[in-house]
C-alpha cells in the first residue's frame, strides 16, 4: 500500500471521548503543578525582591555623605594619587601613628607626608596657617576653625571646611605628689589666666602653681568648650610655655606645684603625672580616667585608661572636636583634604579611631549596625 492510496481510520466516539479527557487531565495535573510551585516560590521571591529594594534604598541615601557606612579604605572613591603634606595638632597623633599607616598600606597611591611648622611649634593654628599658606595640602585640628582663620581664606579666594571624624577630650594632670581633689572648669580658666596662684585657693597645699602651656593657639585642644577660645584670652604673665606635651610631661614631673592641659588621649595614660577629676562644679569632679585610679608606683605594669563613656555620654565636662581641614579651592588640595575625611569616616576609619583611644564620630550603635550589614 502506497501513501497514495493510504487513508485514515475515522476514531470511534468512545476513542474520542478518551483522547479528550487524557487532554484536559494533563492540563489539570500541569495547573496544579504550577500553582504549587508558585506558591513555593513567591515567598521567596517577595525576600528577595524585599531585599534588593532595601539595598537600593540603602545604596541611594548613603550615596551622600553616609555612603561610607558600611565601606573600607578600599571601597572609596575619587582618592587621588600623588604625595601630599598635611600637619597640625599634636592630639592626633595616634591616629597619624595607627590610621594614617594603614591608609598608606590599602592605598599605595595617595601618599600622605607629614610636615612641621619651621619657626613655631606644631599644633591647631601652625597647621591651618600652614594651610592658607599653600605649605600643607591639608591640616588637622582638635579645635574648630576661627573667625579670622576663615577671613584669611576668603580673602586669598578660597574657602576652608572643617569635617569632624572624632571626638576628644581634654585632661589636666599635675604633679603625682600633688594632693589636690580637682578642679572645677572655672578654677582652671581662673588659673591660666592668673587669677588663681596657689593651690590652696583650691583645696590643696599651700604651694604655688605653676602652669604650663603650648602657645594657645597652637595648644592640642581648648580650655573650655563651647565657650570662648583661650586663643582670645590673654593667659597670666607666670603661664610657662612649651613646644610639645612631651617636654610640658616632663616638667610637670619635676615641678612640685605643676600643672598642664592636654588632650585626654595623650596624657591619661602617662606615669610621670597624675590625672585630676574635673567637672562644672566642685560637688560633682568627674574623673577622665576609668576607675580605680593607678597610682605611679603601680606604674607602667599598670596604668590609668581613659574613661571614653564619660565623654560619650558627655557628663566630662571639657570635650573637644577632630577636624580634617580641607582647602575649598577646586584644586589637588581640595581633593586630598575630602579623600582623607572620607577615609576616616568609613567604618573602617572609624573602628581604627576607637582603636587608638578617641571617641568615634559615629555612634556605637551605627558602628555595629554596619558591622552586621
Amino acid at each position: 500500500m502506497t501513501n497514495d492510496t493510504r487513508r485514515s481510520i475515522p476514531l470511534s466516539h468512545d476513542a474520542k471521548q478518551l483522547i479528550r479527557g487524557l487532554i484536559i487531565g494533563k492540563v489539570l495535573t500541569l495547573a496544579v503543578v504550577g500553582g504549587l510551585w508558585w506558591l513555593w516560590l513567591k515567598p521567596r521571591f517577595q525576600v528577595a525582591q524585599d531585599t534588593s529594594s532595601g539595598q537600593s534604598a540603602t545604596n541611594t541615601s548613603t550615596n551622600t555623605s553616609s555612603d561610607l557606612a558600611i565601606s573600607t579604605f578600599q571601597t572609596v572613591t575619587d582618592v587621588p594619587s600623588g604625595s601630599f603634606n598635611y600637619g597640625g595638632s599634636t592630639a592626633w597623633a595616634p591616629i597619624r601613628q595607627l590610621v594614617d599607616s594603614q591608609i598608606q598600606l590599602t592605598r599605595p597611591e595617595f601618599q600622605l607626608r607629614y610636615v612641621n611648622p619651621v619657626n613655631s611649634s606644631p599644633g591647631n593654628g601652625s597647621g591651618i596657617r600652614m594651610l592658607l599658606d599653600g605649605k600643607l595640602d591639608f591640616a588637622q585640628s582638635s579645635r574648630p576653625l576661627t573667625a579670622a582663620e576663615k577671613d584669611i581664606a576668603r580673602q586669598r579666594g578660597f574657602t576652608l571646611e572643617q569635617r569632624q571624624v572624632g571626638i576628644d577630650a581634654i585632661a589636666v594632670v599635675v604633679n603625682p605628689a600633688l594632693k589636690v581633689p580637682g578642679l572645677t572648669v572655672e578654677q582652671l580658666q581662673q588659673i591660666y589666666l592668673g587669677q588663681i596662684t596657689n593651690w590652696k585657693q583650691v583645696g590643696g597645699p599651700d604651694l604655688a602653681i605653676t602652669a604650663f602651656s603650648q602657645h594657645p593657639e597652637n595648644a592640642d585642644a581648648l580650655l573650655i568648650s563651647g565657650k570662648e577660645v583661650l586663643e582670645k584670652q590673654a593667659l597670666g604673665s607666670k603661664v610657662q610655655y612649651v613646644y610639645s606635651t612631651t617636654e610640658a610631661l616632663r616638667r610637670v614631673n619635676q615641678t612640685p606645684g605643676g600643672l598642664y592641659y592636654a588632650s585626654a588621649r595623650g596624657v591619661v595614660h602617662q606615669c610621670m603625672v597624675k590625672p585630676i577629676p574635673l567637672g562644672i562644679t566642685s560637688t560633682q569632679l568627674i574623673p577622665p580616667y576609668q576607675e580605680p585610679f593607678v597610682p605611679s608606683n603601680q606604674c607602667p605594669q599598670n596604668r590609668n585608661q581613659l574613661n571614653t563613656e564619660v565623654i560619650k555620654n558627655g557628663s566630662y565636662p571639657i570635650t573637644t572636636r577632630l577636624f580634617v581641614i580641607i582647602k575649598q579651592n577646586q584644586g589637588q588640595e581640595q581633593q586630598a583634604g575630602e579623600a582623607y575625611a572620607r577615609l576616616l569616616e568609613t567604618y573602617q576609619g572609624q573602628r581604627v579611631i576607637k582603636q587608638v583611644g578617641f571617641v568615634p564620630e559615629r555612634s556605637e550603635k551605627s558602628l555595629a549596625s554596619s558591622q552586621q550589614k
